[in-house]
């Protein structure tokens, strides 16, 4: 290898174990490597600007604007009360409706932002029936990634595919859809299996949830209405986008500047709902990628993997859902599906292969293998930092003792469906 390509290894590997670690914030880490390899010559300004994908980040930037204005509206509060009302304080129906909930709005918001919304009215559910919250917090942890899984906008992982090879809203939606479908109420039925023996409360608790008042979580019916406006025009135009030949960072950015425009909150204080550090995190991901690719390691390692593959279509497939599932438990499934893409591009053209299976196998896998552990996804970090705060930290053995095994057979239902309807 050329001196450059093995500077990017090594810089790219280092930044990958300091992401895992945790030890650094992992924005600082990737904002650090793309210096590196800039400095040290490996890529020039130019090109690393042209690695960086401006359509993932507009859809982040739109969406984060749009969930921030709406939280102010209280209505996520009031769905999660409701939810526990209408449960009549059953604490394993709470669980159910909570995940169902967390499964449905991930989809159509995304599961960090899900969880950040859920989790603090699950805690004051809880403390109300006197019960572990952890139970709660691994059913809605799981349904985030799960149902994240269905759609472009739910995952990041869905977001950086969507946005590297076209595919569409309505694409994501007419095939992962299907199989979210069918793995979601299974995930639930797990759930339930696994705790209900440490479900039971006092009756007295119960009535104490049956008090909550979820009309009171509104605090603002104007921008409720307000944001349920720009939300149905929002979604509505992601279904529509590709027939209307727009991208989908296109239609976020809108729908934001919509919502800004008809509630006339303050520009400086909606930035501020913003995650900038997750943006810049991709940014530098994507140089540092970029770098891989400009220096041939990408394709390198991508004829590597089709001597393991033979170009079988059938094995590539299935060696890419599992792979990226098993991988995406133990490392963060943002930075390996970013170094991901690439390789899948150059194997389509090393080999001419069907690609959009291989790019489902992809989604697939690395969403709901981000179950697997505690450092597999962001909103599973998010919940542990929440939940520790709380009083109730979350160990990593902790979560991998119920989180592995739901991932295992998500996977094999992933499996099923993938051979089922793309390689018969």
């Amino acid at each position: 290898m050329e001196q450059g390509a093995i500077v990017a290894v090594v810089v790219f590997l280092l930044a990958y174990a300091l992401i895992i670690s945790e030890k650094i914030h992992r924005a600082v880490v990737s904002l650090a490597g793309t210096v590196i390899v800039i400095i040290l010559g490996v890529i020039n300004q130019e090109k690393a600007i042209e690695g960086v994908d401006f359509n993932t980040l507009g859809l982040l930037i739109g969406m984060m604007i749009i969930v921030g204005i709406t939280r102010k509206s209280g209505a996520f509060e009031y769905l999660a009360i409701k939810s526990a009302k209408v449960s009549k304080g059953n604490p394993i129906k709470i669980m159910v409706m909570l995940g169902l909930i967390t499964a449905i709005l991930s989809a159509f918001l995304d599961n960090v932002t899900t969880v950040l919304l859920i989790v603090p009215v699950t805690f004051s559910v809880t403390e109300r029936l006197k019960i572990n919250p952890f139970p709660f917090l691994m059913t809605e942890v799981i349904a985030s990634n799960v149902g994240g899984s269905a759609t472009l906008i739910g995952d990041p992982p869905n977001i950086l595919i969507g946005s590297a090879t076209h595919l569409g809203f309505m694409d994501f939606i007419i095939n992962l859809a299907p199989v979210i479908i069918i793995i979601t109420p299974v995930v639930l039925f797990m759930m339930v299996l696994i705790f209900r023996k440490g479900m039971k409360v006092d009756p007295a608790d119960q009535l104490k949830v049956m008090e909550l008042d979820e009309m009171a979580a509104i605090k603002d019916a104007v921008i409720l209405k307000k944001s349920l406006i720009a939300l149905a025009v929002t979604i509505s135009g992601f279904f529509l986008h590709q027939a209307l030949g727009l991208e989908s960072a296109t239609v976020a950015l809108s729908g934001a500047v919509l919502l800004m425009l008809i509630t006339r909150e303050e520009p400086e204080e909606i930035l501020l709902a913003v995650e900038w550090p997750t943006l810049f995190f991709f940014i530098g991901l994507f140089v540092l990628v970029e770098s891989l690719v400009h220096t041939g390691v990408i394709g390198l390692v991508a004829e590597e993997s089709l001597k393991i593959t033979q170009g079988d279509f059938r094995l590539t497939a299935m060696l890419i859902l599992w792979f990226s599932g098993i991988a995406s438990a133990f490392v963060d499934n943002i930075p390996f599906v970013t170094a991901m893409i690439p390789l899948l591009k150059d194997v389509g053209q090393l080999t001419g292969m069907p690609m959009d299976p291989l790019w489902w196998s992809l989604a697939l896998g690395a969403c709901l293998g981000g179950n697997g552990t505690l450092i597999g996804a962001s909103a599973n970090v998010v919940v542990a930092g929440i939940s520790e705060k709380r009083g109730h930290p979350i160990m990593f053995v902790q979560f991998l003792k119920y989180g592995f095994p739901v991932m295992i057979v998500t996977l094999i239902l992933s499996t099923a469906y993938i051979y089922i309807r793309y390689l018969l």
